[in-house]
Parts: C-alpha cells; structure tokens; sequence
C-alpha cells in the first residue's frame, strides 16, 4: 500500500507541473461557470494612454472573536479613484461589524438588504461581497463616461448573491459607457492539472512572436449562458518588467484588446509591475490588520462589560485555548 509522504507528494506535484500542455484541456476548479476555450492562444497588447477616470475598489475582512458557536467579524470596502493619474479619492470604507452562528445568522441575513431566500447560509464571504459590489455600483454611478472601475478578483459574485444584481450592474455599466474589470491575483485555472497562468508566462517567453519583455493576451473563456451575465475570461501580462501575468474579466461585449490595453496604462508601478496600482492603494485601504482586529476586540469587551457579562465569562467563551496551549 502506498505511503503518504512529502517526498510522494512532491513527486506527484512534479509530475503535473512539467508534463507539458499538449492536449491538455482547460479546468476551473470553481463554481464551474464558465465555458473555457479549446486552445489558448497568446496574442500581443499595446499599451493605451492612461483613461482619465479611474476607480478601484476591493474588500476586507477579519474574524475578532471566536467562540466557535458563535463568532464576532467585521468587513468594510474600500475604493480610491485617480484622476489624471493623481489620486484624489481614498475612502477606506463603513466597518460592518456581524454575530455569526446559531439563530444569528438570520440577523445578520437581514442586513444585506437582498432578495435571498430566508434560509440562504450567511458567512463572512458573503457579507463581505456583498457590500464589496454595492460600493461597485456606486463607483458606476459616480464615474464619468469613459472611465475604468477596477474590482479585486473575478467578476463573479458571491453564488448566493442573486445573478440578476450583477446583470443589473452590468448593463448600467455599459449604459453609462464605464468599463468593469476584475483583477485576480491568484488565479485557481488550470490546465493539465497545473496552474495555468504559470504555463502561459513561460510560454510567453520564448514565444517567436512575444518574447520575455512583450505585453500579451489570451482568450480564456466566458460565462456559460445559464449564469444569467455575460463575461469573458482572458490572462494578460500588462507590463513589460512585471514577473506575473493575471487573469482579467470583462463584460461579455468589451472590446478585449481596448479594454486591457486601458488597464496596462494603470498597470506600470515600480513596487508591483504588471498590477493595476489602484487596486493596490484599495488593498491596502481594505485590509484588516492585526492592530484593528485587536482594536475591534476591545471596542467588543468593554461592550460586554458594560453589558454586565463578567471578565470570566468573556474569558472563557472567547479565549483562544490553541494559543495559550502552545505558549506553555
């Protein structure tokens, strides 16, 4: 009988990264929405002038206080905005602090003001997206035509976040003449069982017609029409010192090459080339570090003081028993 070992891992590891891409197929370990090409083909992308109007929004969250049946978190969304490539906008966003678990759920199901069935299961993920794309659409709302609105990751929401929301988004979107784009910094496609952005970037680099400094861009897929919106999926290496290549989506009707020759203009910083510099201003403003968890915490245990809950009881609903054990 075989051995689970690291070294056995590691082999079997080995094996599906140097196979070789030849008849492999494309897979989305995913929600498994999407229609993926047959054959990748890398393609060349010049770089556009910068748009005008640029917006980047991204999503953070944070667990401060675990009690297992019952826990404390917190989410908020943030997005800047670059006007003529100066920043005149950084809004870290409302911190939207929840109780999961037990019967609390249903309250926390009731803050997302969405049209969901009661029993729809609520955790962090969901919360967190769903006010990450209302604060898209009010980025929508606010652009002026012409204008780019960055979002962290793919431009498929939540599964439990009805899919007429985002078609809604879409078509006001391209109504108004503003260009949606997800970013994915770490993207789940594969093929032949390996990642397959990886594949791509060395391809890419020895490809007669590109070669290791070249900007280029590939079909990926599109949103089967079950999904209820239409998207394409498309990996793009938008600067030409950048180590990484990323998966982009759009909308189903954007002009690809257009579209992602805009974003390669936002896409030139020297900490990070190749990464749309806004979303990176928007992470940072998302995140939830460990000084606001701790701050969060105790903004939570002076409420329960004051609420009467003895420091005992807080002590043992929430310490972490794991930590103290391996402090000892």
């Amino acid at each position: 009988m075989a051995t689970a070992t690291l070294d056995s891992a590691a082999l079997r590891v080995a094996a599906l990264l140097m196979r070789g891409a030849n008849g492999a197929e494309l897979n989305d370990p995913g929600a498994g929405q999407l229609e993926l090409e047959p054959e990748v083909v890398l393609r060349p992308l010049v770089q556009a002038p910068a748009p005008a109007d640029v917006w980047a929004v991204d999503g953070g969250q944070a667990l401060v206080a675990d009690a297992r049946c019952l826990q404390v978190v917190v989410t908020r969304a943030a997005r800047v905005r670059f006007r003529a490539g100066v920043c005149v906008l950084e809004d870290d966003g409302e911190l939207r602090a929840h109780v999961l678990g037990g019967g609390e759920s249903r309250a926390a199901l009731a803050t997302l003001e969405l049209e969901v069935p009661p029993g729809t299961a609520v955790d962090i993920n969901l919360l967190r997206d769903r006010w990450e794309w209302d604060l898209v659409g009010r980025c929508v709302e606010e652009a002026e035509p012409g204008a780019v609105v960055l979002v962290d990751g793919d431009l498929q929401p939540d599964w439990r976040i009805p899919s007429d929301e985002m078609a809604r988004l879409l078509d006001r979107a391209a109504g108004r003449e503003v260009l949606l784009a997800g970013v994915t910094k770490h993207s789940s496609l594969a093929r032949g069982g390996a990642p397959l952005l990886g594949q791509l970037e060395i391809e890419a680099g020895v490809h007669p017609a590109l070669g290791p400094r070249a900007l280029w861009w590939a079909r990926l897929g599109r949103t089967r029409p079950d999904v209820g919106y239409g998207l394409q999926v498309v990996a793009a290496r938008l600067d030409r010192d950048a180590r990484f290549a990323f998966r982009v989506d759009l909308p189903a009707e954007a002009d690809p090459e257009q579209a992602l020759a805009a974003v390669a203009a936002v896409s030139d910083d020297a900490a990070f080339p190749g990464y749309p510099y806004p979303l990176t201003v928007a992470d940072r403003l998302a995140a939830c570090p460990r000084w606001l968890r701790e701050e969060a915490w105790l903004e939570v245990d002076d409420a329960l003081d004051r609420a009467g809950v003895p420091p005992e009881v807080r002590e043992r609903a929430f310490a972490d028993r794991h930590r103290l054990m391996e402090r000892a």
